[in-house]
This record gives structure tokens, sequence and C-alpha cells, in this order.
């Protein structure tokens, strides 16, 4: 994006007469503002505030979180209470004791039908066997069980524990009905036995003597016709039924470890008030100030160093990056303290923008940081600056807003936001960068706005649970982020230009309309002149941009540079359609002063109408202070018939200047002087296309002409080529060529003499 600086109006020209411009301590101040600027941005959010707090006074004023805290000692409370609520475990534990009555009645059935024991020893046998059988089926249990990780150790000493204290005594009486059963009997006593105890430990058990009593009642429902059969059944029952759910320890300590870890943390926002105004300040209040580094005693100044020194980097690497780019664009156009100044101004408008959408944010509008108008000062640089300062600029810019707009406070930066501010803020600068209307001001805010939108939802769906009400606040705050910032530009740009004197590309585009009233002026009472002025901007245009300089300043100040022109239009030769020129009836002085003034008229004319100083310059300085040889000639001559003394010199047969001070002025100059010779002539040839196109620069090199501007001779050359290119191609109809037989003649010429 091209764009040159007119003079600046008002205090700025006057500071600018004196040199201010390229003063050394001037940049100095001024990179210094721009420090001091990113300090005091950045140190809101990295600074914490600090207060004079003494222990049992009453606070005078309410004191908020600088930042996102834990709440140690609260979240620690929490903790203990979700702890608390968790009581003991009772895990149920699938024994299966029908098994052991089963393998009960069929040892008995095996010892009864042994008749090589007797009686009184199967009695003893039953007596002293049984009542061991309960805890060796726990121990096997146990052994089984305990490598598989389904129950714990604890556990374990529980169930043995209970067993043993729940234990159930056999009659002795029973031990002498056992030896009596028939096989038959103690069949029928199995089913119904592994019957009742399965449905009575298919229930959770804590309390064995519960279970017991509801034996007796299920049993005698059964299909047992014997009594005997009935309360052997109903002993045997009661002995193997155990407690079947105990206290698991270690689960229960696990439990409430759990709980601890699942329990969210207290926090305390940002902006939270931690102390109300006249609230006594107590050990724990003042310890939770402490935390956050809020005790002027426990002042520390990393912080503002750290700030500070990131305010150096900042500043350095706009420093660097602008010196550099323009250094390499332009090598004798480095930035100047206006560049400097006007920087330090779009640095300053957008960091107060985000720091106002940030005081917005709240917990009702989460989400209406997106709406800060970030781009706004990438699109001013790449308007008034160029693309290169945009870039960088906008890397400050997302690095700035991460922390600025870092409204959670729970890290230095907020990622997620910097990652829209530089999709934003790139997606500007690529958007407005060949912008050369003012239209394309609200298409860049738009392409803005999509983009952001693009991002902000990419962001929401790879985030855990994207709420739909979440996006749909996000996405809206970015389009009217995009939508805004391109009001605010089209708002702000003509301060800029008129306070800087900048001539942006968009104004310049403007100013090429012909339906402005100088240009409507020039085509109506001027059409040749008009007709010559657009040729010329062809022509200077093509050579400006070969050399690095505006094309469209060169461009748009060809269409004025002879507006001059239109008080006296008879006086010039493109508008006299093939009649009487005026001059030869004019004193040649006379002639001279007419031609001479249409420079001066036409500065007049533009200072008039409000056109930007660059276009006046060139209209003053195309002719710099060329010689009108044919007019001096002339006189010269007269005086010779007259047989009279001159009494004038050649200065004053001059334009008065300034000579060009630019090469946009230079350039147009040349250029003007191409066409006017070329049109000329008839049928020109190439040869003589590019002769004359020589001569003119050479005349206004030796004639001191580019003295004052930056044009080198390597430059001067690359427009010499580029005017010969564009003149054959404008004026190809009426360029002659040399016959095929007469080039080659020539060649064979060469060739011989070579």
């Amino acid at each position: 994006m091209n764009r040159t600086r007119s003079g600046p109006a008002g205090t700025l020209s006057s500071f600018a007469a004196a040199g201010w411009k390229q003063s050394a301590a001037v940049k100095g101040l001024l990179l210094l503002a721009f420090v001091l600027l990113f300090y005091f941005s950045l140190a809101t959010r990295l600074v914490p505030e600090t207060y004079d707090i003494t222990l049992g006074a009453k606070s005078e004023h309410d004191i908020k979180a600088p930042h996102q805290a834990t709440d140690e000692k609260a979240t620690l409370k929490a903790q203990e209470e979700a702890a608390e609520k968790i009581g003991a475990i009772y895990p149920y534990v699938a024994l299966h004791n029908e098994n052991l009555i089963d393998s009960i009645l069929v040892r008995i059935d095996q010892l009864n039908q042994d008749d090589q024991v007797t009686l009184e020893q199967k009695i003893e046998i039953y007596r002293t066997e049984l009542p061991g059988r309960v805890d060796q089926f726990i121990d096997t249990f146990i052994s089984t069980n305990s490598g598989s990780g389904v129950y714990s150790a604890s556990l374990f000493a529980e169930m043995k524990k209970a067993v043993q204290a729940q234990a159930y005594r056999i009659p002795e009486e029973t031990f002498y009905k056992l030896p009596k059963l028939t096989t038959e009997q103690i069949a029928e006593m199995r089913t119904v036995g592994r019957d009742v105890v399965r449905r009575l430990m298919a229930d959770p058990i804590t309390d064995a003597e519960a279970a017991r009593a509801k034996v007796a009642e299920l049993v005698n429902g059964s299909s047992l016709a014997l009594k005997t059969q009935r309360e052997i059944v109903q002993e045997l029952s009661r002995f193997v039924l155990t407690p079947n759910k105990f206290y698991d320890k270690d689960a229960t300590e696990e439990a409430k470890v759990q709980a601890k870890q699942n329990t969210p943390l207290v926090v305390i926002k940002q902006g939270d008030v931690i102390v109300k105004g006249g609230q006594v300040i107590d050990q724990e209040t003042y310890e939770r100030l402490d935390a956050f580094g809020l005790l002027q005693e426990q002042r520390t100044y990393w912080p503002q160093l750290g700030a500070l020194m990131l305010a150096v980097l900042f500043m350095l690497a706009l420093y660097s990056y602008a010196e550099l780019t323009a250094s390499a664009a332009k090598p004798a156009m480095k930035r100047t303290n206006v560049d400097w100044l006007m920087l330090l101004f779009i640095f300053a408008i957008n960091i107060l923008v985000m720091h106002l959408v940030a005081l917005a944010h709240s917990e009702a509008w989460p989400y209406i940081i997106y709406i800060a108008p970030l781009a706004l000062g990438s699109m001013l640089m790449t308007l008034l600056i160029d693309v290169q300062t945009a870039m960088v600029g906008s890397l400050l810019f997302t690095i700035h807003a991460s922390i600025v707009m870092n409204v959670e406070q729970t890290s230095l930066f907020d990622f997620r936001f910097g990652f829209v501010a530089a999709v934003v803020l790139f997606t500007s600068v690529l958007a407005i960068h060949r912008a050369s209307q003012r239209s394309a001001i609200l298409k860049a805010g738009i392409m803005v706005s999509l983009f952001g939108s693009f991002a902000v939802t990419a962001l929401t769906l790879v985030g855990p649970d994207p709420d739909r009400a979440q996006l749909v606040q996000s996405v809206g705050f970015m389009l009217a982020s995009g939508l805004l910032t391109a009001v605010l530009v089209i708002g702000i740009m003509p301060f800029f230009e008129m306070t800087f004197g900048i001539l942006s590309a968009l104004k310049l585009v403007e100013l090429s309309n012909p339906n402005h009233p100088l240009l409507r002026k020039l085509l109506t009472e001027t059409p040749g002149t008009y007709h010559h002025s657009l040729m010329v901007g062809n022509l200077s245009e093509a050579a400006a941009e070969s050399v690095g300089a505006n094309g469209l300043l060169c461009r748009v100040g060809s269409f004025y540079h002879d507006v001059g022109k239109t008080k006296r239009p008879l006086y010039f030769i493109e508008n006299q359609n093939g009649g009487d020129n005026p001059h030869d009836k004019l004193d040649p002085k006379v002639s001279a002063s007419i031609i001479i003034a249409h420079a001066r008229d036409g500065a007049e004319m533009l200072k008039a109408h409000k056109l930007p100083k660059q276009i006046r310059d060139i209209a003053e300085q195309h002719h710099g202070t060329t010689f009108l040889k044919f007019f001096y000639y002339k006189a010269v001559k007269q005086a010779e018939q007259a047989g009279v003394d001159n009494e004038w010199t050649e200065d004053d047969f001059r334009y008065p200047g300034p000579k060009a001070q630019s090469k946009e002025a230079a350039i147009v100059g040349i250029a003007d002087s191409v066409e006017a010779a070329v049109r000329s002539l008839g049928a020109p040839t190439v040869e003589q296309v590019e002769s004359i196109i020589a001569k003119i620069i050479k005349d206004r090199l030796d004639d001191g002409q580019l003295s004052e501007c930056d044009l080198t001779v390597r430059e001067l050359n690359q427009i010499q080529e580029t005017l010969k290119t564009t003149v054959i191609g404008m004026f190809h109809s009426r360029i002659k060529y040399p016959e095929e037989s007469a080039v080659k003649n020539e060649t064979d010429k060469k060739e011989r003499e070579a």
C-alpha cells in the first residue's frame, strides 16, 4: 500500500519547519513514549495494586481480587465436608453358604453309612468337627479371592472378625440325632437346607441373628415331613448362616479421598470483593491479602521490572522492523518523526479500545471481549503507512491483546483470545492492503467478521462440552467486531489524513474521479490539456512504478498538473485546434509570463480547492526552473532586428520553481515534456522517440532540475527505458518502424564491419 505525506497542517507544519521531523532527540522522546504506553497498558494486568493494611484495623474501602486464584482454606474445608458425607462402605459378598450346609450333610451321610464307627464315636466326631466348618469355609473363601483384587485386605479381616463374633453354637442334643438319619432323609434335607440358606443369604446380612430368626418359618413350610428332619435342618441352617455385608475400611478411605479430589476448587474470581469497606481485617483475611500480594509491606518491584522489560521489547521490535522495512523499500526514505508520532497515536487508540472492552466484561456477558475492534490499528497502519509495518504491528497487538484481554487471569496469556486476535489482525491486513476505495474498508470488515467467527467457532467446538448459547454469543460479538472496526476506520481515517498530512491511496483514487470540479473544468474548458494530462498520467505512473515511487500519486498529480492552463486555455497549443496562435501577436516576454504563470496559477487553484500538498507540489514543481528557449530566442531576434540592446536575461524566461523536491514531481515533469514532444511529431520513429526521451532527461539533468530530488542515475536510466516502452505502446499507430529490408541491410553492414 503506497502512501505519501502532504505538508502537515497547523501546528505540525510549524514544527516541521523547525526540522523536528528528522530530530534524533524527538525520535528518542517518541520511542520513550512507546515504552511508557506499553508499560502502563501491561501494568494494569501484570502489576498488582497494594494497600496499607493493618491487622485488626478496618479497611477503608472495598478490595477486589486482582486476578483469579484458588481459595486454599475454603477449598480444604469443602473437601473435608465432602469426605464427611461419605459413610462407611459395607460391600455385599456372595459367600454361597448353601454349599457349606450341603457339604456338612454329605459328610453326615458318609459317616452314618460307615458301620466301622460306633454311635458314640459318630456323636463325638460331629461334636468336634462341625463347629470348625464355618471358619474353614471363610478361610477357604479368603484364600481363593485374596489375589483377585475384588476385595480388600481390610474387608477380609472384618469378615473373619464378624463371622467369629456372630458364630452359632449347635445344641448338644442335635449331635445325638445326626447318626440316626438315613440316606433318603439326608437327601431330602440337603434340598431343603440349600434352598433355605440360599434364600436367606440372597439379602445383605450384617446381623446373622435376624436372618436365623427366619429359618424356622421357612423350614416348617418345606416338604420335610419328620419333625427330626426339620429340627436338624433348622439348626444346621442357623449354624451356616453368617453376615455377608462387611465394613470395608480401605474402600471407605478411598471413597473419602475420591470425594476430596472430586470437590471443585473454590475460586476467587478476578474482581470479586475479598474485603469490604469497614470490614475488620482478621488473621485469615490478612493472610488472603498476603497471598494475593496486596499488602504494601510485602510489595515487590519485580512485576514492574518485568512489565517494563516487556514494554522495551515491544518498542524494540516495532522500531527495528519498521526502520528495516523502510530502509529496504526506500533507502533514502527512512521513517520520520511524523511517522512515529502517527504510529504512537494508532497504538494508543488500539490499546485504549482493548482496555475499554476488557472493562465491559462481566459474568452476564463473558464473551463481550470478542467485540473488541482489534483490527482498527492494523487496518490504519496498512492504509496510512505500509503492509510491513502493519504486519509487525499486528504481531504486537496479538501478544498485547492476549495479556490485556485475559479477563480470567488464570495465566499470563489468554492463548485462546490471542489465537482469535491473530486471525482477525492478519486477515484485516491481507484484506485491506490493496484497497483503492472506501468501500473496500467495509469489505475488509466483513472479512474480519467471517474469519474471526470461524476461529471462535473452531475453538468452541474443540473445547469440552460445547455450549450452543456460548457459541451464539461469541459469534454474534465477533460479527459485530468486524463491522465496528470498519466504521471506526472510515471515521478515523480523515483525522489522520488531515492531522498528519497523509495522502492515502484511497484519497488519491477519490481525487482521480472525473467528477471533481477541477477535472470537470479541465475537460470542458481545455479538452486538449485534459487529454494531455491523461497521457502524462499513464506515462508517469509506469515510470514511477519502475523505480519504486508512488505511481498512483504520479497519475493523479498528472491529472491536475496543468489545471492552471484553464485560466488562459487558448495560449496553449494543445487547445488551439489548428487555429491562430495568439503568441504570434504578443511580445515574447508577455508570452513567456503567460506560459510560466500556469504552474503558479495551478498551485493556487489546487490550494483553493483544498487539494493535498503533494498534488500542489507536482503542479508547482513539474517545470522546476526550466528555460523557455523559444521565447527567449524570439525576443533576442526581435531586439536584433530592432537594433536595440537586450534588457533581459535568461532568468527572465525561466519558471520560478521550485525545482522538483520529490521523485514523483520530477517524474511527472519528465513525462510531461516527453508527451508534448512526441505529440508534436507527426509520425515519429522508434529511434526518434528514444532520442527525444534521452535528450529531455539529459537536458534536465544538465540544467540541474533533478538536483533536489533523490533520483539516481540508475533510476533515470530505468525511467528512460520505461517511458520509451510506454510511449511506443500508447502511440503505436503513429510510430514508424524501419523497413524490413533496411533493417536487414543495416544488420549485414554491421556484420561486415565486425
